[in-house]
């Protein structure tokens, strides 16, 4: 693998990890696609850094098993929004 993307990896994970963020947060702040953010946290970080894979396994674990919550907040907003404007 070329030493550019393993960096490049481990720098999504060290800024997962640092800020506790989602793979669609950390693909804003670096102005890479989400589905290349996920491809090298996913599947190259483990072969070159299985800690920092760990890691960041369980914070994308955690943001996983609260997506509906997020989604329904995101819902509410929304609807208030509306209906103060509307």
């Amino acid at each position: 693998m070329k030493d550019y993307i393993e960096e490049r990896a481990s720098q999504f994970a060290s800024y997962i990890i640092e800020n506790r963020t989602t793979i669609r947060d950390t693909a804003k702040k670096f102005s890479i696609s989400k589905s290349t953010v996920h491809k090298d946290i996913v599947e190259r970080l483990p072969r070159v850094n299985m800690g920092l894979a760990i890691a960041v396994r369980a914070i994308l674990d955690e943001n996983k098993s609260e997506r509906h919550i997020r989604g329904g907040n995101a819902t509410k907003l929304k609807y208030m929004t509306e209906k103060k404007t509307g």
